[in-house]
């Protein structure tokens, strides 16, 4: 018996001692255990977290003063057109049936543009842009695939270049020209001097002018650089100067700058007052500034009526409206100036302009 009681207690001092080391051996486990899997599954949803963020995994829109109506299918079920194609996107003529109205849209390719954390500070700040010569911003959407759309109001009456080029005998009227060159310098005027920071056009030439039925000019595309990755702004500017409107010191430098606006609108202040492509004539030899042969010999022989027919612009012969069209000359001609420095600034352009029309 007492042999009998023996074997219990020691059987029961084993059991007991084997849980203890069981139970220490648990405990120590998930001493060791437990900060590491802490630590995994932070970086785990850090991870989760970024992944989701470059991946653009969620729609967005964003409405400004004008968009407040629209929604994500109005935008992307609406019928319509392909306008304009260039290399980082396509323009759209689009009617936005549920709220009866036309829109402007522009979508940008996701492998033209930055990541949306890195643009949405843009977009806010050309939301916020508003002028009666400035293309607004109404409403912006990104889509699940990085894919971008810009949506702005739509005007019927096409773009400058067209009205310059489509035969309108309006294109050679003082009063119209004066009122399309103050009103696009009043524009530019407001992106240089009217917010809290200068926004720079970047890509300013007569494509990006458009114009309503009283002939009131809005320019459009302003900062749009900003939204593009450096290769696609790039191309924007090679485009540009294709077409006539990059300032010279843009092939050595890569930024834009007020200057070189001011540049491009000289080149459109021309091309308004004569009708005539920027580069429909390569000039033969090298030149301090890029503009064609007959534009050049003209202005700079004090002949620029030769570039008109002056029964049409002038309605009758009238000395001192000859005498503001050479003076628009010169002024355009002072923004094409080879030297940044020696170009004026908008304020300048836009007392210069009203002046003349007084």
């Amino acid at each position: 018996m007492e042999h009998k009681h023996m074997l219990i207690l020691v059987l029961g001092l084993i059991s007991a001692s084997v849980t203890s080391i069981l139970c220490f051996m648990i405990c120590v486990c998930r001493r060791r255990r437990s900060p590491k899997e802490d630590e995994s599954s932070d970086i785990e949803a850090s991870l989760e977290f970024k992944e989701r963020d470059d991946e653009f995994g969620m729609e967005e829109l964003i409405k400004f003063g004008g968009g407040e109506n629209l929604g994500i299918y109005d935008i992307l079920e609406a019928p319509g057109e392909v306008i304009g194609k260039s290399g980082y996107g396509t323009l759209y003529r689009a009617s936005l049936v549920r709220i009866d109205g036309v829109g402007l849209l522009r979508f940008l390719r996701p492998a033209c543009t930055g990541r949306m954390r890195e643009v949405v500070g843009v977009i806010e700040l050309l939301g916020s842009v508003r002028h009666p010569n400035l293309v607004p911003l109404v409403a912006f959407y990104a889509g699940p695939r990085g894919e971008k759309l810009l949506v702005h109001p739509f005007y019927g009456c096409g773009t400058l270049a067209q009205f310059i080029r489509d035969g309108n005998e309006n294109a050679h009227k003082w009063t119209i020209i004066q009122r399309i060159s103050i009103g696009i310098v009043q524009g530019i005027d407001y992106l240089h001097t009217g917010m809290e920071k200068p926004i720079l056009h970047g890509n300013l030439k007569s494509k990006n002018i458009l114009l309503d039925r009283n002939y009131q000019p809005h320019v459009s595309d302003f900062g749009l650089y900003l939204l593009l990755n450096p290769t696609a702004g790039q191309e924007m500017l090679e485009a540009s100067s294709a077409q006539g409107y990059k300032a010279p010191e843009l092939i050595k430098m890569k930024d834009v700058s007020e200057e070189t606006d001011i540049y491009s609108l000289g080149v459109i202040l021309l091309e308004i007052l004569t009708g005539k492509d920027p580069v429909s004539e390569k000039p033969t030899a090298p030149q301090d500034f890029y503009l064609p042969n007959f534009m050049r010999k003209a202005i700079l022989d004090h002949r620029i009526m030769d570039l008109y027919h002056p029964e049409i612009v002038l309605g009758h012969e009238s000395p001192v409206i000859e005498e503001r069209i050479l003076k628009f000359a010169q002024l355009a001609l002072a923004c094409c100036s080879p030297s940044p420095s020696l170009r004026p600034d908008i304020k300048q352009v836009l007392r210069k302009l009203e002046e003349i029309g007084e």
